[in-house]
């Protein structure tokens, strides 16, 4: 039996090498059933003890080529789907340019027609370098904000240390730097607004390319050619620009403490004109459509893109998308014209309108198109950053979640029609506190406790224990916040640095509970601890409790749970904890899975015959055991076996899951 296990975990791992360096590169919602359970297999490596019948190496390889606008439509080929996307920029054409301060696969700027991919702007990640959120383009250059950072004592035109840059980076139509005299960078294609913070506007009209510098509260124009400033005039706290027909700027006003946010219009020249808009709440984006209509990107609760005619005086003649977006309905539900977190808006010169969502936090791409009456046409989606899934296991494996989406699964469908984009499940509007605003989690396990589905998600770091609820009847697709654990205690110090959560403990570790049902961190609803042990590791078991392993030997923590209250929260405390030793077999342990059904556990960690082998707090040990009766007195240590090391890959790579 150990040599097989060993066997297996060889062949996975050798997969997983393959698949896992794909994934990462070219990760855009590539949720089909098979890569679902690859990525799980990847991040929870114990699983191979535990592989069925339904789930085998060979199934993972047979299905790998299926295909769907929302999974991997650009298999083996070099596109990819960037993570998200904060601002857009649509070409006569139909030509989509995009931009994002990061991307995993170096596409923090993309183009993108027809729904395809047929362009990345070149050189804008790493060496200090960042995407922004504005971006324009004219017949010749694309223009995109951007910084650099400092890099070191090298001889090329970088910053000294210290200093960001914060430009406009111009290139070609191809997707390549365009130089300029006097640029700066290495390559001499930036254009340095200031120091101080990003440019957050850009537009073009014949040879002014006119940009939002918010640090000075100005906006600058320069020739698109030379990239020299030719004038610049005071405009208070500038967003994004659009020009219209007669050449006169439409520039959003970002709201601040005292003042809400607005639409002016100025000359180009930089005078002021009576035409403005001010019942917008959060204005994302604005752009004109081929009847010169202006388009307001609203993200606040409307979530809709507003139409306004803007001839005379702007009137608001109508509306895209539903009322409340995403929200609208069925709260959740996804539908085509149920918008969430707009942050990009464009028309080509068909009058087809071109929508970009990114969630709230970043959720990831959701790039759509839709004809002049309203059709959807296609539309691409990329995962966040970093990104896991699980089956709810009542569904045997049709219904998937991610952190902030769910997906249905039929792999009886012809290939390419198996995922559905069902819900998502965060609502920030009526839930402000979710910790998915504040934190990024990425691993996600979906747990039935008396038949009610619930979500636990956990940050790469091991550090926080998320829980949320669902109350269909009440909130749709929406995961509900309903508890927390805090897995450190940092001496001295709230558990959470910054302003969230509200009312923490200021020391110690905790259990939040939300005990009034309104997804809010009250003071009362705090269970403190002092323990200043570290949680190495997490896990949740079919029953619903929870397991954590403590390193240097200071053994198992188990929460079993203690009930539901009356507002279907799970209930945990410090009180009824249930603390156990090591295994003598370990002096450091790492990972923890516990099956109450056979009463099986299976530990990983590192052993006095194989200590670490690198300093490193988030590797996930050097041996796995498995362990039958683990709950009762004649506890057997099945088997132990070796973690193969992987020589090739960085440490960086090998050590991404601490769970």
């Amino acid at each position: 039996m150990k040599h097989e296990i060993l066997d297996e975990f060889k062949r996975l791992q050798s997969r997983a090498k393959k698949q896992s360096n794909k994934i990462f590169k070219y990760l855009s919602y590539r949720l089909l059933k098979s890569w679902i359970f690859l990525i799980i297999a990847i991040i929870s490596f114990l699983a191979i003890t535990i592989i069925t019948a339904d789930l085998t190496l060979s199934e993972v390889a047979e299905n790998s080529d299926k295909k769907d606008l929302m999974g991997d439509i650009f298999a083996d080929s070099q596109k990819s789907i960037q993570n998200y996307i904060e601002g857009i920029y649509v070409a006569p054409n139909g030509t989509v340019y995009t931009n994002s301060h990061e991307d995993k696969a170096g596409a923090e700027a993309s183009i993108y027609k027809d729904g395809n991919v047929i362009g990345v702007l070149s050189d804008l990640d790493g060496w200090s370098r960042r995407g922004g959120k504005a971006v324009t383009a004219n017949s010749k250059y694309i223009y995109i904000a951007m910084s650099q950072g400092f890099v070191g004592k090298i001889d090329k035109d970088y910053p000294p240390e210290g200093t960001t840059w914060y430009c406009v980076r111009r290139y070609n139509l191809s997707g390549k730097p365009a130089p300029f005299a006097n640029g700066r960078g290495w390559d001499k294609s930036m254009l340095i607004v200031n120091t101080k913070s990003e440019v957050t506007g850009l537009a073009t009209k014949d040879k002014n390319l006119y940009v939002s510098d918010a640090a000075n509260n100005k906006i600058r124009v320069y020739n698109t050619e030379t990239m020299k400033e030719l004038r610049n005039f005071s405009f208070l706290r500038p967003e994004d620009i659009t020009i219209d027909k007669q050449g006169n700027l439409w520039i959003i006003q970002k709201q601040d403490a005292n003042n809400p946010a607005k639409i002016l219009r100025y000359s180009s020249s930089g005078k002021q004109l009576p035409q403005k808009i001010t019942n917008v709440v959060l204005p994302g984006a604005i752009a004109l459509d081929n009847q010169g209509r202006l388009l307001v990107a609203e993200n606040g609760t409307l979530q809709q893109v507003l139409i306004y005619k803007i001839q005379d005086q702007p009137v608001q003649v109508g509306t895209f998308g539903h009322t409340g977006g995403i929200y609208g309905g069925v709260p959740g539900e996804v539908q085509d014209l149920k918008f969430y977190g707009l942050t990009g808006v464009g028309a080509d010169a068909q009058g087809n309108l071109y929508i970009n969502n990114n969630g709230f936090n970043n959720s990831g791409t959701d790039l759509r198109k839709f004809s002049p009456s309203g059709k959807q046409l296609w539309r691409l989606l990329g995962l966040s950053l970093v990104e896991n899934a699980d089956a709810d296991p009542k569904t045997d494996g049709r219904e998937v979640f991610t952190k902030y989406e769910q997906f249905l699964i039929d792999s009886s469908k012809p290939k390419g029609q198996q995922l559905i984009y069902k819900a998502y499940t965060l609502n920030g509007f009526k839930y402000p506190q979710d910790s998915r605003l504040h934190i990024s989690p990425d691993t996600t396990f979906v747990r039935r406790i008396n038949d009610e589905r619930f979500l636990f998600l956990l940050d790469p770091y091991s550090n926080a224990l998320e829980i949320y609820r669902f109350n269909p009847s009440k909130d749709g697709n929406i995961a509900i916040p309903a508890g927390m654990f805090v897995g450190k205690n940092i001496r001295g110090k709230s558990a959470i640095s910054g302003t969230w959560p509200p009312e923490q403990p200021e020391t110690g570790k905790w259990i939040w509970r939300d005990r009034n049902g309104d997804g809010a961190f009250d003071k009362e609803e705090y269970d403190r601890s002092e323990d200043s042990s570290s949680v190495t590791g997490w896990w949740v078991d079919s029953k619903g409790d929870v397991w954590t392993t403590l390193g240097d030997r200071r053994g198992i923590r188990h929460y079993p749970l203690q009930g539901l209250d009356t507002n279907g929260n799970p209930i945990y405390t410090y009180n009824s904890i249930q603390q156990e030793k090591t295994p003598l077999i370990f002096t450091d342990l790492r990972r923890i899975k516990y099956f109450p059904e056979s009463d099986t556990m299976y530990l990983s960690g590192f052993t006095a015959k194989n200590p670490p082998f690198a300093e490193d707090p988030q590797a996930p040990g050097s041996e796995i055991a498995c362990f039958d009766n683990w709950s009762k007195d004649n506890r057997i240590l099945r088997w132990r076996i070796v973690v193969p090391k992987d020589t090739i890959r960085k440490r960086e790579m090998i050590t991404a899951s601490t769970h």
